[in-house]
């Protein structure tokens, strides 16, 4: 499966703005890329990039005074599988986890499990260990959070999205995370591109959160929003939560005077040139869309 995925993001800045952006494809992503996924910019300024901890692919920029453009553009080659449904995978002992999951069983910013621990164990303590319990909770968070982005907010916590049972992708993802922490199984923050590829057409595209769970000896996908298997996903990023990958982190004030994405499956049989030849201009917006309205300085998250 072709899937021509990128985005074009625009900033107004009163002045020189330093920006981390977290926006490329992970450096664990198994899809072969067509074309450069790597984000351009329309600012004097050179970009960087480095690797960190969690091998997420950052770019440093600097947005110049006035107007810039970031943008991205690119084509990945996919199996074209849904997510996989490991219904057997086993929790493990905590003496028996890799030392490499255990930063992932307890609390971070947002995910605020260990506040979270006897709603966690009242709720889930009865469940089937492994899988099943991470279904359970994952039935759980879909059905008990209202998705908007009218409920996205830069400091909302994982109780927080409990309490108020709304929230956006990334809230989904965080009260997920939360639960399965507070019952000894490793979760971490992922967000990436999700397109609308055999469900229907949502209208727009979008960047989407979901998380992943450490069972049966490796890390399975769970995403609490659609709570079923999607085709298609490209991973852009993992951390303890979206504090670790914020799409944009600025270091000044700006304003996002225009953001869209674009997740488009191609048809079969496209050969590399004939792929290289779309790249020659941008996709066209698609009508509608959030609203993010107006970007602050700081971590600004944007799923």
């Amino acid at each position: 499966m072709l899937i021509r995925f990128g985005f074009e993001i625009i900033v107004d800045c009163p002045a020189p703005v330093p920006m981390l952006l977290a926006l490329s494809t992970h450096t664990e992503f198994n899809g072969r890329l067509i074309g450069a996924d790597y984000v351009r910019t329309t600012s004097m300024t050179p970009i960087g990039v480095y690797v960190d901890r969690y091998g997420n692919r950052i770019s440093r920029a600097v947005a110049d005074t006035g107007t810039t453009t970031f943008w991205s553009d690119c084509v990945a080659e996919v199996s074209g599988a849904p997510d996989t449904v490991p219904s057997f995978a086993i929790q493990h002992r905590i003496e028996d986890l890799p030392s490499a999951t255990l930063g992932f069983l307890t609390a971070s910013r947002y995910c605020d499990s260990d506040s979270l621990g006897n709603f966690a164990w009242a709720n889930f303590g009865n469940t089937q260990e492994g899988w099943p319990r991470v279904q359970a909770i994952c039935n759980f968070v879909h059905n008990h959070v209202t998705f908007g982005y009218k409920f996205g907010r830069p400091d909302k916590t994982a109780r927080d999205v409990l309490e108020e049972k709304s929230g956006v992708c990334r809230d989904f993802a965080h009260l997920g995370v939360s639960l399965c922490r507070a019952m000894n199984i490793p979760a971490r923050y992922a967000s990436g591109y999700l397109g609308d590829i055999g469900v229907p057409d949502s209208g727009f595209d979008d960047f989407c959160a979901w998380f992943e769970v450490y069972l049966g000896g490796s890390w399975h996908t769970v995403d609490a929003r659609y709570n079923v298997p999607r085709i298609g996903r490209i991973l852009m990023v993992r951390g303890a939560d979206a504090a670790d990958v914020a799409m944009i982190t600025s270091f000044g004030a700006y304003q996002l005077s225009s953001f869209r994405v674009w997740t488009t499956e191609l048809e079969e049989g496209l050969s590399d040139q004939e792929i290289m030849a779309l790249f020659e201009t941008l996709p066209e917006p698609r009508p509608g869309g959030p609203d993010f309205g107006t970007a602050l300085p700081g971590a600004v998250h944007l799923t």
